[in-house]
Protein backbone atom coordinates (compact mmCIF):
# COMPACT_ATOMS: atom_id res chain seq x y z
CA UNK A 1 0.00 0.00 0.00
CA UNK A 2 1.03 3.64 -0.40
CA UNK A 3 1.75 5.44 2.88
CA UNK A 4 -0.43 8.44 3.68
CA UNK A 5 0.63 11.76 5.14
CA UNK A 6 -1.16 10.89 8.41
CA UNK A 7 1.36 10.16 11.18
CA UNK A 8 0.23 7.08 13.08
CA UNK A 9 3.34 7.15 15.30
CA UNK A 10 5.14 10.34 16.33
CA UNK A 11 8.23 10.17 18.54
CA UNK A 12 9.47 13.50 19.80
CA UNK A 13 12.91 13.97 21.38
CA UNK A 14 12.92 10.86 23.56
CA UNK A 15 16.05 10.19 25.59
CA UNK A 16 17.15 7.48 27.99
CA UNK A 17 20.23 7.16 30.19
CA UNK A 18 21.42 4.29 32.35
CA UNK A 19 23.69 5.82 34.98
CA UNK A 20 26.26 7.79 33.02
CA UNK A 21 25.49 6.01 29.72
CA UNK A 22 23.29 7.96 27.32
CA UNK A 23 21.66 5.04 25.51
CA UNK A 24 19.30 7.16 23.38
CA UNK A 25 19.61 10.90 22.85
CA UNK A 26 16.96 13.21 21.43
CA UNK A 27 15.44 10.56 19.13
CA UNK A 28 12.72 11.67 16.70
CA UNK A 29 10.63 9.61 14.30
CA UNK A 30 7.43 10.05 12.34
CA UNK A 31 5.72 7.04 10.78
CA UNK A 32 3.00 7.81 8.22
CA UNK A 33 0.21 5.25 8.09
CA UNK A 34 1.17 2.38 5.81
CA UNK A 35 4.89 3.11 5.81
CA UNK A 36 7.72 0.58 6.09
CA UNK A 37 10.70 2.09 7.89
CA UNK A 38 14.08 0.69 8.86
CA UNK A 39 16.09 1.43 12.01
CA UNK A 40 19.73 0.38 11.73
CA UNK A 41 23.09 0.97 13.37
CA UNK A 42 26.19 -0.86 14.59
CA UNK A 43 26.50 -2.78 17.86
CA UNK A 44 25.36 -0.78 20.87
CA UNK A 45 23.75 1.94 18.78
CA UNK A 46 20.56 1.98 20.87
CA UNK A 47 18.08 0.40 18.46
CA UNK A 48 16.51 -2.08 20.86
CA UNK A 49 16.46 0.59 23.57
CA UNK A 50 14.30 2.66 21.21
CA UNK A 51 11.90 -0.28 20.84
CA UNK A 52 11.81 -0.71 24.61
CA UNK A 53 10.98 2.97 25.04
CA UNK A 54 8.20 2.81 22.46
CA UNK A 55 6.61 -0.28 24.00
CA UNK A 56 6.79 0.72 27.67
CA UNK A 57 9.59 -1.57 28.80
CA UNK A 58 11.51 1.60 29.67
CA UNK A 59 10.10 5.01 30.50
CA UNK A 60 11.78 7.91 28.63
CA UNK A 61 13.76 10.41 30.70
CA UNK A 62 12.48 13.07 28.31
CA UNK A 63 10.31 13.37 25.22
CA UNK A 64 6.99 11.87 24.14
CA UNK A 65 5.47 9.05 22.09
CA UNK A 66 2.12 9.55 20.38
CA UNK A 67 0.15 6.74 18.73
CA UNK A 68 -2.76 7.70 16.50
CA UNK A 69 -3.06 11.01 18.33
CA UNK A 70 -2.89 9.46 21.82
CA UNK A 71 0.00 10.17 24.15
CA UNK A 72 1.26 6.74 25.27
CA UNK A 73 4.47 7.95 26.93
CA UNK A 74 5.21 5.96 30.08
CA UNK A 75 2.21 3.64 29.83
CA UNK A 76 2.70 0.03 30.89
CA UNK A 77 3.46 -2.44 28.06
CA UNK A 78 0.03 -4.11 28.09
CA UNK A 79 -1.66 -0.70 27.84
CA UNK A 80 0.52 0.22 24.88
CA UNK A 81 -0.27 -3.11 23.20
CA UNK A 82 -3.95 -2.44 23.78
CA UNK A 83 -3.53 1.00 22.18
CA UNK A 84 -2.19 -0.66 19.05
CA UNK A 85 1.61 -0.97 19.24
CA UNK A 86 2.93 -4.52 19.05
CA UNK A 87 6.38 -6.06 18.62
CA UNK A 88 8.52 -9.11 18.11
CA UNK A 89 11.80 -9.66 19.95
CA UNK A 90 15.40 -10.26 18.95
CA UNK A 91 15.44 -13.17 21.41
CA UNK A 92 12.34 -15.21 20.65
CA UNK A 93 9.74 -15.13 23.44
CA UNK A 94 7.17 -17.75 22.56
CA UNK A 95 5.28 -19.96 25.00
CA UNK A 96 7.20 -23.07 24.10
CA UNK A 97 4.96 -25.53 25.95
CA UNK A 98 1.83 -24.25 24.23
CA UNK A 99 0.74 -25.19 20.75
CA UNK A 100 1.49 -23.02 17.74
CA UNK A 101 -2.23 -22.22 17.53
CA UNK A 102 -2.53 -21.30 21.20
CA UNK A 103 0.39 -18.87 20.93
CA UNK A 104 -1.52 -16.92 18.31
CA UNK A 105 -4.82 -17.27 20.17
CA UNK A 106 -3.21 -15.52 23.13
CA UNK A 107 -2.44 -12.56 20.90
CA UNK A 108 -6.04 -12.49 19.69
CA UNK A 109 -7.31 -12.29 23.28
CA UNK A 110 -5.89 -8.74 23.56
CA UNK A 111 -8.95 -7.69 21.55
CA UNK A 112 -11.48 -10.06 23.20
CA UNK A 113 -14.54 -8.57 24.90
CA UNK A 114 -15.78 -11.35 27.17
CA UNK A 115 -15.49 -10.86 30.91
CA UNK A 116 -15.20 -13.23 33.84
CA UNK A 117 -18.94 -14.00 33.99
CA UNK A 118 -19.11 -14.94 30.32
CA UNK A 119 -15.96 -17.06 30.61
CA UNK A 120 -17.11 -18.98 33.69
CA UNK A 121 -20.62 -19.69 32.43
CA UNK A 122 -19.63 -20.22 28.80
CA UNK A 123 -22.34 -17.90 27.51
CA UNK A 124 -23.29 -18.02 23.81
CA UNK A 125 -21.44 -14.75 23.31
CA UNK A 126 -18.29 -16.22 24.86
CA UNK A 127 -18.48 -19.37 22.73
CA UNK A 128 -19.03 -17.32 19.59
CA UNK A 129 -16.08 -15.09 20.34
CA UNK A 130 -13.84 -18.08 21.00
CA UNK A 131 -14.80 -19.53 17.61
CA UNK A 132 -13.99 -16.20 15.96
CA UNK A 133 -10.62 -16.04 17.77
CA UNK A 134 -9.68 -19.53 16.60
CA UNK A 135 -10.68 -18.71 13.02
CA UNK A 136 -8.59 -15.54 13.13
CA UNK A 137 -5.61 -17.38 14.60
CA UNK A 138 -5.80 -20.07 11.92
CA UNK A 139 -5.97 -17.44 9.21
CA UNK A 140 -2.82 -15.77 10.53
CA UNK A 141 -1.01 -19.10 10.68
CA UNK A 142 -2.03 -19.70 7.08
CA UNK A 143 -0.62 -16.32 6.08
CA UNK A 144 2.80 -17.08 7.62
CA UNK A 145 2.78 -20.67 6.33
CA UNK A 146 2.36 -22.48 9.65
CA UNK A 147 -1.25 -23.69 9.55
CA UNK A 148 -0.19 -27.30 9.01
CA UNK A 149 1.77 -27.15 12.29
CA UNK A 150 -0.99 -25.55 14.38
CA UNK A 151 -1.16 -28.45 16.85
CA UNK A 152 2.57 -28.77 17.49
CA UNK A 153 4.34 -27.32 20.50
CA UNK A 154 5.93 -23.99 19.61
CA UNK A 155 9.33 -25.06 20.96
CA UNK A 156 9.51 -27.85 18.36
CA UNK A 157 9.40 -25.47 15.40
CA UNK A 158 12.59 -24.75 13.48
CA UNK A 159 14.14 -21.39 14.34
CA UNK A 160 12.93 -19.64 11.21
CA UNK A 161 9.38 -20.84 11.80
CA UNK A 162 9.51 -19.61 15.39
CA UNK A 163 10.32 -16.17 13.99
CA UNK A 164 7.26 -16.35 11.75
CA UNK A 165 5.11 -17.49 14.67
CA UNK A 166 6.19 -14.44 16.66
CA UNK A 167 5.10 -12.23 13.78
CA UNK A 168 1.72 -14.00 13.60
CA UNK A 169 1.19 -13.56 17.34
CA UNK A 170 2.06 -9.85 17.13
CA UNK A 171 -0.38 -9.42 14.24
CA UNK A 172 -3.09 -11.14 16.26
CA UNK A 173 -3.27 -8.06 18.50
CA UNK A 174 -4.42 -6.05 15.44
CA UNK A 175 -1.70 -3.43 15.83
CA UNK A 176 -1.71 0.02 14.31
CA UNK A 177 2.09 -0.19 14.26
CA UNK A 178 4.14 -3.39 14.14
CA UNK A 179 7.73 -3.34 15.45
CA UNK A 180 9.94 -6.14 14.13
CA UNK A 181 13.21 -6.67 16.01
CA UNK A 182 15.67 -8.50 13.76
CA UNK A 183 13.14 -10.88 12.18
CA UNK A 184 15.78 -12.30 9.79
CA UNK A 185 18.19 -13.29 12.58
CA UNK A 186 19.21 -16.92 12.27
CA UNK A 187 17.56 -17.40 8.88
CA UNK A 188 19.30 -18.80 5.81
CA UNK A 189 19.29 -17.00 2.47
CA UNK A 190 16.13 -18.67 1.19
CA UNK A 191 14.26 -17.99 4.42
CA UNK A 192 15.29 -14.32 4.20
CA UNK A 193 13.91 -14.07 0.67
CA UNK A 194 10.62 -15.53 1.89
CA UNK A 195 10.64 -13.15 4.87
CA UNK A 196 10.93 -10.11 2.62
CA UNK A 197 7.91 -11.24 0.66
CA UNK A 198 5.99 -11.96 3.88
CA UNK A 199 6.67 -8.51 5.35
CA UNK A 200 5.54 -6.82 2.15
CA UNK A 201 2.44 -8.99 2.09
CA UNK A 202 1.58 -8.14 5.70
CA UNK A 203 1.92 -4.46 4.97
CA UNK A 204 -0.50 -4.69 2.06
CA UNK A 205 -2.98 -7.25 3.38
CA UNK A 206 -3.24 -5.98 6.97
CA UNK A 207 -2.83 -2.25 6.29
CA UNK A 208 0.21 -2.45 8.55
CA UNK A 209 2.64 0.30 9.45
CA UNK A 210 6.00 -1.34 10.15
CA UNK A 211 9.22 -0.27 11.87
CA UNK A 212 12.01 -2.77 11.32
CA UNK A 213 15.30 -3.30 13.14
CA UNK A 214 17.52 -5.53 11.05
CA UNK A 215 21.27 -6.15 10.76
CA UNK A 216 21.00 -7.75 7.32
CA UNK A 217 21.47 -4.85 4.92
CA UNK A 218 20.08 -6.86 2.02
CA UNK A 219 16.70 -7.12 3.76
CA UNK A 220 16.66 -3.47 4.87
CA UNK A 221 17.73 -1.97 1.56
CA UNK A 222 15.32 -4.15 -0.40
CA UNK A 223 12.05 -3.45 1.43
CA UNK A 224 12.33 -0.22 3.46
CA UNK A 225 11.34 3.10 1.93
CA UNK A 226 13.25 5.18 4.45
CA UNK A 227 15.88 4.29 7.01
CA UNK A 228 17.03 5.93 10.24
CA UNK A 229 20.61 5.27 11.34
CA UNK A 230 21.69 5.35 15.00
CA UNK A 231 25.19 5.42 16.43
CA UNK A 232 25.92 5.70 20.16
CA UNK A 233 22.29 6.61 20.78
CA UNK A 234 22.22 9.51 18.31
CA UNK A 235 20.56 9.74 14.91
CA UNK A 236 23.37 10.28 12.44
CA UNK A 237 21.45 9.93 9.18
CA UNK A 238 18.00 9.48 7.72
CA UNK A 239 16.87 8.94 4.17
CA UNK A 240 16.11 6.49 1.39
CA UNK A 241 18.26 3.38 0.93
CA UNK A 242 19.99 4.93 -2.09
CA UNK A 243 20.78 8.11 -0.13
CA UNK A 244 22.34 6.19 2.75
CA UNK A 245 24.45 3.76 0.75
CA UNK A 246 27.11 6.40 0.10
CA UNK A 247 26.58 8.57 3.20
CA UNK A 248 30.04 9.20 4.77
CA UNK A 249 28.66 9.28 8.35
CA UNK A 250 26.92 5.92 7.90
CA UNK A 251 30.00 4.35 6.33
CA UNK A 252 32.17 5.64 9.18
CA UNK A 253 29.76 4.28 11.80
CA UNK A 254 29.78 0.81 10.30
CA UNK A 255 33.39 0.53 9.18
CA UNK A 256 35.06 2.71 11.79
CA UNK A 257 36.60 5.12 9.29
CA UNK A 258 35.83 7.09 6.19
CA UNK A 259 35.66 4.86 3.15
CA UNK A 260 34.85 5.08 -0.54
CA UNK A 261 32.73 1.92 -0.49
CA UNK A 262 28.94 1.87 -0.27
CA UNK A 263 26.85 0.41 2.53
CA UNK A 264 24.98 -2.35 0.79
CA UNK A 265 24.06 -6.00 1.15
CA UNK A 266 27.66 -7.11 0.52
CA UNK A 267 29.36 -4.72 2.93
CA UNK A 268 28.68 -3.71 6.53
CA UNK A 269 26.53 -5.95 8.70
CA UNK A 270 25.22 -3.83 11.55
CA UNK A 271 24.24 -5.38 14.88
CA UNK A 272 22.57 -4.17 18.07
Amino acid sequence: MTPTTDAVLAVRSISKSFGGLKAVQDFNLTLPRGSLRGLIGPNGAGKTTVFNLLTGVYRPDAGSVTLAGRNITGLRPFRIADAGLSRTFQNIRLFGELSVLDNVRLGCHVRSQHGVFRSIFRTPYHRGEERAIEASARRLLDVVGLLSRAGEQARNLPYGDQRKLEIARALATEPRVLLLDEPAAGMNSQEKIALRALIQRLRKEFDATILLIEHDMGVVMDICERITVLDYGKTIAEGTPSELQSNPAVIAAYLGAESDCDIDANHAKGGR
